[in-house]
């Protein structure tokens, strides 16, 4: 891989708790790349949007980045002032949040939440900032756009939403961009389309793309390798098309499995889904030196439960945090 534009090492996020301080992340890595899109996938509460919110310092009061790094270019945010931070969101690194229907200003026109981003980080008059919020609404394929920059978000519909949210983080053609689940309360028409515009913005900003998504298959359309999480901790990583046709942890084969199109073994016979069986574990959990995924996984042998394991190369570029190796996919669920 390139060298990364976006390099965490050893993260760690703690959490104040009246179990005491928990580890919600707990020492992940990753990279990514110049132009790269990078799927993080997970169950709800695995910390996927905790490790978006690390990067872009805007973790709730009683968390706070206990371990690691993150760094933008050589720049560490961890380190870096809350006034210097204010400069890079929206500049150098932006994030669509999950919620396009309340995401936006109702009080103020779209053109008004563009430009202010421009005139902001750009220093661009109102008027050139709404002129370069026409063309951003124009990039985004939102018909009449120099008519609907002055349009309320309550006149727009929710796939609607969602591209003037991608124009605000596109604004300013960051380095990096997390999209955390873009197409939440979307329907899978108005999905394919939000993902097939990222793929073009992509393509002509250069932009790196962190995906945040539980769906799998959504990173099996748009990225290029994929994170797989696992309460708090990253279990897997690698290339897409190597995790999803040799995953190499049992979480990995029983989200892919759960998934029916992306599950080739499926005998037609068979009517019912599949699911993970058992619970994610609680919070107060999180932290112990065992494999958090061991309750649940019918692989487990006695040190599974004793000792955590550290991430292993099972091919080129294809990490699996796993004591278990060459897995077979079709016994990972029953």
């Amino acid at each position: 891989m390139p060298d990364p534009i976006l390099s965490v090492e050893n993260l760690t996020v703690t959490f104040k708790t009246r179990f005491g301080r928990i580890p919600v992340i707990d020492d992940v890595s990753f990279g990514i790349a110049p132009g790269e899109i990078l799927g993080i996938v997970g169950e709800s509460g695995c910390g996927k949007t905790m490790t978006s919110l690390a990067i872009m310092r805007l973790m709730p009061e009683q968390g706070s980045v206990t371990g690691g790094t993150i760094r933008l270019s050589g720049e560490d945010l961890v380190l870096a002032s809350e006034a210097r931070m204010r400069g890079i969101r929206g500049s150098e690194i932006s994030m669509i949040f999950q919620e396009p229907m309340t995401s936006l200003n109702p009080v103020f026109s779209v053109g008004e939440q563009i430009a202010e981003v421009l005139c902001a980080h750009q220093g661009l008059s109102k008027r050139e900032a709404k002129q370069q919020a026409v063309r951003l609404l124009e990039a985004v394929k939102i018909p009449l756009p120099d008519r609907r920059v002055n349009d309320y978000p309550h006149q727009f519909s929710g796939g609607m939403r969602q591209r003037v949210m991608i124009a605000i983080a596109l604004a300013c053609k960051p380095k990096v961009l997390i999209a955390d689940e873009p197409t939440t309360a979307l329907d899978v028409t108005v999905q394919a389309h939000i993902f097939e515009l990222l793929q073009e913005l992509r393509e002509q900003t250069g932009t790196s793309i962190i995906l945040i998504t539980h769906d799998i298959a959504s990173v099996a359309e748009m990225a290029e390798r994929v994170m797989v999480m696992y309460a708090g901790r990253k279990v897997e990583e690698g290339p897409v098309r190597e995790v999803l046709t040799n995953p190499q942890h049992p979480y990995t084969q029983g989200l892919i499995a759960c998934v029916p199109h992306l599950t080739e073994t499926i005998s037609p016979e068979r009517h019912d889904l599949l699911e993970i069986p058992g619970m994610v574990p609680p919070m107060q959990h999180f932290g112990r030196n065992a494999c958090l995924f061991a309750p649940r996984c019918k692989f487990v042998e006695e040190h599974c439960r004793n000792e955590r394991p550290v991430d292993g190369e099972r091919a080129h570029g294809h990490l699996a945090a796993c004591w278990v190796e060459n897995l077979n996919a079709e016994r990972a669920l029953p």
